[in-house]
This record gives C-alpha cells, sequence and structure tokens, in this order.
C-alpha cells in the first residue's frame, strides 16, 4: 500500500543513519528522487534544521553546483525534498552534504517491509517549477535496486541521539540504535517478514561493558573551535566582497508589497505574476511563462438594422457594436485560439448586438427611456435583420488583438488587425483560430498529455476590467487558482467546471498546469444562472482543431530564450537572466513582461551591464560560511548536552 502524500514511492535507492533516499514518481507521471529524514533524528536537536539549511544552500548555489529542489516540507514529522530526476542523484548529494555516511541500496535487495514515512501536506513549491518529463526515462542513478514491495513493514527508524556535525569532521554523527525486539517482526498476513542477509542501514548492536569515566573530547572541541572560526572569516569575507563589489546600496529582492516590481523599466505587461503569487514561487513562475502569451481580442460589427419584410432601415446611420474576450498564441507566426462565439457569433447573437447598439442610442437622443432598452430588443428580434450597405451583403467584421495592457475600441497600433482561419461550432468546443497580422509573438505551450480529473488544481487566466465606462476601457490579465469540480458528462467534448471565474471577459482565456502549459480554454457555462466562465474546453479540442487547420503549437526563438531567461532568474543567477532577457526583447518586442524581469534582475543584483561588480565567488562564500556557522554552533550544543548527560 503507497503512503499518503504528493508521491507514488517505487523502491528506496539507499539510505545513511539519518534517513533513506526514495525513487518516486509524481501527480504528473514525472520520475523524482525524495530525501526523507527519520522522524527520530528530526526530533533530535538541529538535525531539523540542518536538512533545511544544505537543502537551500544547494539550490541557491552558483550553477554548475546548483542542486535545485521542486518540492519540499521541512515541517513534516519526516522532513522530505524532491528533486526532479533531471538533476540526478539529488536525493544522495543532499545525504552527503550533510556530511553522514550514504550507501546505495544492494542491487538484488529483497523486499522492504516498510514504506517510506508518509509526507504530509501539500508540497510546498520552493525553487522552481519541474520541467515535464514524458514517461519514465531511463535513469541510470535511480536503478541501484529492485522496486519496494507493497509488503507492510516492520523496522522503525534508527533514533540518533547527536545533533549534526559539519560534514567535514571526523566524528560519528548517529548514535547505535537499540538492539531489536529477539522476536521477529510478522507481515500484515501473518508470514514470517523476509530479512535482508545484510541491512546496510541498520545500526550495530550494542553490546554490555562495565561502565568507565567518559573519554576526553578535546579533539571534538579543538574542531568545533576550529569550524566556528573558518566559518566566522569566511562570513566576513563574503559580507565585505558583497557590500564592497556593489554601489553602496545593497541589492535586495522585491516584497511582495512592492507592486510596482521593476524600478526603472516603464512598461505594463499586462499582469505582474510577482504581485499575483507568492515571491519566487512556483506559481509566480507559471504565470510568469504564460502570461506573455495572452490577447484581448476585440470585434467590431458595422451594419444596418433592416425590417425583414420591407428591408426599410430602422436607422440611416450604420449601427456599430463590439464583441469582447480573451484569447492566447498558440503559434509565434500569430496564430491565436479563442472563443468561437466571441468572434464568429450566430446571426441571432449578431442581431441582438446590433439591436441593443441601437437602442442605446436612441437612449442617447433622449427618444427611449434606458429601462425600455431590453423590450426594444426582444420586440424586434423576429421582424428585423443586420446587414451590410447593402440588403444582400453581409455586416462588416473586424478583428483586433492586443498584447499586455490593452484598450477598448482601439483599431490602430499596438492592436493588431487579425483573421478568423477556422472555428468550431458549440457543439464542436465553441473554439475558433484567429491569425493576426504580426510575427514574432510570444506563444504558450499546450499540454496535450494533461490528465485532469475532479480536485485537479489549475490557475486561469483572462482579460478583466473594472472600469464602468465600456467603450475606452482599460483590460488587464487576471489570475486567479482554481480546483476542478467535475466533468460536464452532457458536453461533447467532455468539458469540465471548475470553482471560480474571473469576470465577463474571460472567454477565450486559459487553464494552465504547474509549468505553465495550457491545458484547457475558458467558456460560459450555459447552465449555471450567471453564464460564468466556469467551463472549461480541454487541451485535446484545441490540438484537433489545429490539426484540421494544418497549424502547430511551436513555439519561436525568442519563446525558448524567454523561458531559459526564467530558468537563470529563479535560480539566483541575475546576470544571465538579463543576457537572455536582452536577447528577448530584442527578438519579440511585445514580449513586456522579458523586460519587467530583466529589470528585477537588474534590480536584484545583476547590474546594468549584465555582470555585477562583486567578484562571482562572494555569494556562495557568504552562504557556505552560514552553513558552517549554523552546523558548528548545532554541534556544540550537542557537545555541551552530551557532556552533562555524560557528568549526570
Amino acid at each position: 500500500m503507497q503512503p499518503e502524500g504528493p508521491y507514488r514511492f517505487t523502491h528506496m535507492l539507499g539510505g545513511s543513519p539519518v534517513g533513506k533516499a526514495w525513487a518516486a514518481i509524481d501527480g504528473q507521471g514525472r520520475l523524482v528522487t525524495v530525501a526523507v529524514l527519520d522522524a527520530t533524528v528530526a526530533a533530535a536537536p538541529g538535525w531539523r534544521e540542518a536538512f533545511a539549511g544544505i537543502a537551500n544552500s544547494l539550490a541557491q548555489a552558483q550553477a554548475p553546483n546548483a542542486l535545485p529542489y521542486t518540492y519540499a516540507d521541512f515541517s513534516a514529522a519526516s522532513p522530505w525534498v524532491a528533486y526532479s530526476s533531471e538533476v540526478g542523484p539529488g536525493a544522495e548529494k543532499l545525504f552527503r552534504a550533510l556530511g553522514v555516511e550514504y550507501e546505495p541500496a544492494p542491487a538484488a535487495a529483497p523486499p522492504v517491509s516498510a514504506p517510506p514515512q508518509q509526507v504530509s501536506g501539500v508540497p510546498h513549491p520552493v525553487s522552481g517549477v519541474p520541467h515535464p518529463v514524458s514517461g519514465l526515462p531511463h535513469v541510470p542513478w535511480a536503478m541501484h535496486t529492485s522496486p519496494v514491495s507493497a509488503q507492510p513493514a516492520s523496522a522503525a527508524p534508527h533514533p540518533v541521539s547527536a545533533a549534526p556535525a559539519s560534514p567535514a569532521g571526523a566524528d560519528t554523527v548517529a548514535s547505535a540504535a537499540p538492539a531489536a525486539d529477539p522476536a521477529q517482526p510478522q507481515a500484515a498476513q501473518g508470514g514470517p517478514v523476509e530479512v535482508p542477509p545484510h541491512d546496510p542501514f541498520a545500526a550495530p548492536v550494542r553490546r554490555i561493558q562495565s561502565s568507565g569515566p567518559p573519554p576526553r573530547r578535546t579533539g571534538r572541541w579543538i574542531a568545533v573551535a576550529a569550524l566556528l572560526l573558518v566559518a566566522a572569516l569566511g562570513g566576513g569575507v563574503g559580507a565585505w566582497a558583497v557590500t564592497a563589489g556593489g554601489s553602496g546600496e545593497p541589492a535586495s529582492r522585491p516584497t511582495a508589497a512592492s507592486t510596482a516590481f521593476p524600478t526603472a523599466t516603464p512598461v505594463n505587461p499586462g499582469l505582474k505574476p510577482w504581485a499575483q503569487a507568492a515571491l519566487y514561487s512556483a506559481e509566480e513562475r507559471a504565470l510568469a511563462t504564460a502570461a506573455p502569451s495572452m490577447v484581448f481580442v476585440e470585434v467590431i460589427f458595422t451594419g444596418y438594422v433592416r425590417n425583414k419584410q420591407s428591408n426599410a432601415l430602422l436607422r440611416e446611420a450604420p449601427v456599430t457594436f463590439s464583441r469582447r474576450c480573451s484569447g492566447f498564441v498558440v503559434n509565434h507566426d500569430g496564430h491565436v485560439l479563442t472563443n468561437g462565439q466571441c468572434v464568429q457569433p450566430t446571426e441571432d447573437i449578431v442581431l441582438a448586438g446590433a439591436l441593443s447598439a441601437l437602442a442605446n442610442v436612441l437612449v442617447s437622443e433622449k427618444e427611449l427611456g434606458a429601462a425600455d432598452v431590453p423590450g426594444y430588443t426582444r420586440a424586434r428580434m423576429k421582424t428585423t435583420r443586420f446587414t451590410g450597405t447593402e440588403a444582400t451583403t453581409a455586416p462588416e467584421v473586424k478583428i483586433f488583438g492586443q498584447l499586455n495592457a490593452a484598450k477598448g475600441d482601439v483599431t490602430d497600433s499596438p492592436a493588431i488587425p487579425g483573421t478568423v482561419v477556422q472555428a468550431l461550432s458549440l457543439e464542436e468546443g465553441n473554439l475558433a483560430l484567429v491569425k493576426l497580422a504580426q510575427q514574432n509573438l510570444p506563444a504558450a505551450e499546450l499540454n496535450p498529455s494533461a490528465t485532469v480529473s475532479p480536485e485537479t488544481p489549475l490557475l486561469i487566466l483572462g482579460y478583466g476590467t473594472t472600469d464602468a465606462s465600456f467603450r475606452s476601457a482599460t483590460y488587464t490579465v487576471l489570475s486567479k487558482p482554481v480546483r476542478v469540480t467535475g466533468v460536464d458528462a452532457q458536453s461533447p467534448v467532455n468539458a469540465y467546471r471548475i470553482s471560480e471565474d474571473i469576470g465577463l471577459y474571460s472567454r477565450g482565456g486559459i487553464a494552465i498546469d504547474p509549468q505553465g502549459r495550457v491545458v484547457g480554454l475558458l467558456d460560459n457555462d450555459i447552465l449555471r444562472p450567471d453564464k460564468a466562465n466556469r467551463l472549461v474546453v480541454p487541451v485535446s479540442t484545441m490540438t484537433g482543431l489545429l490539426d484540421a487547420a494544418g497549424v502547430q503549437n511551436s513555439l519561436g526563438e525568442a519563446d525558448t530564450l524567454y523561458r531559459s531567461g526564467l530558468d537563470a532568474y529563479f535560480a539566483g543567477d541575475e546576470s544571465t537572466a538579463i543576457s537572455r532577457f536582452d536577447g528577448v526583447t530584442e527578438k519579440s518586442p511585445v514580449n513586456l513582461l522579458a523586460q519587467a524581469y530583466r529589470q528585477a534582475a537588474v534590480d536584484s543584483g545583476g547590474g546594468e551591464g549584465g555582470s555585477s561588480d562583486r567578484p562571482a565567488w562572494a555569494v556562495p562564500l557568504l552562504v557556505a560560511s552560514g552553513v558552517v556557522l549554523v552546523i558548528g554552533l548545532v554541534a556544540l550544543i550537542a557537545m555541551v548536552f552530551s557532556r552533562r548527560g555524560n557528568q549526570a
């Protein structure tokens, strides 16, 4: 039986006196390694803090020595850290960095009788979003042992009585565990549990010896004192290099309260991920990845309302009205996916819009009361039609798309004209493919293998406004975390419903996964009284429309460069991020988030020229010194308590 938690553990990779390394599979089917600190060890003074401190310091190290983890829970009874398969044997590296012995599991180990400690809680994203991994790749370092049997376990983790020591120390950091109960443990089925001929992780059996005077630990005291001295000197040198290398002003990360994230770049990207989510979280990164592709779509209809029988005009002047919604760039050459009924509505919807616009004109001319508008529209739906300049022609339709922050009724730059390539009816999925007359637009990536089921967490994005005036309203991208509440069994495309919405104009907006990939398109739920945009058309319907139109979901060179810039930024490599964001701006100037994150990298210490004046070794030295100082203090405290216990 698998333990509860966000991972399905497959087999044990190895272990140490303080914990074990496991191979596991996350909810998206990706392979990870998980370092789990034993609960008894975590309860000992200093071990939980050292475990978290080493994990964070490795994650913040400069490339190529950085070891970013995907998720972690340091507050669990058995603290754990999960590493993507792409960084190699991350769990093993963490234990070795703790300064404890680590031994890989035997290649032909018999079934392990205990599942790992349960991983508690929802994983807290810390150092970036896991990259997509298709299937279960062959990972040599993850194949040191056979899959673990689902048989229940009988062995408990070995207690540790001493605090962690320096990785460089020669002393053993964990004391021996008490001897096991002579009785052989039994499995859940009643049969005997198979015991390996040699358990490399079992503590040696204590032997009864006569009491003697406690050994003098002068060497240990000297080692700890030297450790603290080295930490102090290293920290001082690192701090001096950091402060002396700058301009005298300390570089600081932006805070959640700082809505003006970049300090020098006056751009409005339409969405500020750093203000919508926790800083440097997986949610911020997912929003930053997908947001540049968002498109504000406006369709402008111009024509004449005529009597069906006589073709007489209800008004000599033409009638103009707009329909507004959201969309996203699916191909860098300018192809956009959006809501079908927004850009290519049925004749009844077009006529209702034209009659409503005409009624509002009559209200402004004092020929009709505002309360009479709905009745005026309903009364003429069956007796009129909406045409072009001639009774036999169609009304004029113009489509425009705007990226980043947008304004209504804009038909020149930055609005980009577009045309409908292909559309699906309501029954087929209510989607439309539009081609904008501009290339090198930032595109989003579809996730065709996404598995969406009830309670699946997603992020939704779509345009919205708080302006009361419709004509010249300003629209920006809104986002919100949601969960799937169920699948619409009556929908021919297996659409699903979500728990929240972000407003009227979010139709054609997107639902994204934790990696910022699109898994669905927002549509209005006609079964709800408020018709809120809580229905999501699945990604399979999008790929079907693209295939029929001969269009591929593809990222451009600027998109790839932008994502690598985000990789560098969220890894703390500001100088690399600045260089890559500069390349994005050159190739795709409309991606204003690249400019915003470039400025954020500058403000975080990267320097205007793409490099920092401080030495490259300054920050790693400062971080390492801090970690060594913490370990030294923990070891010192442990030795003091150990000496008091011996004296007692």
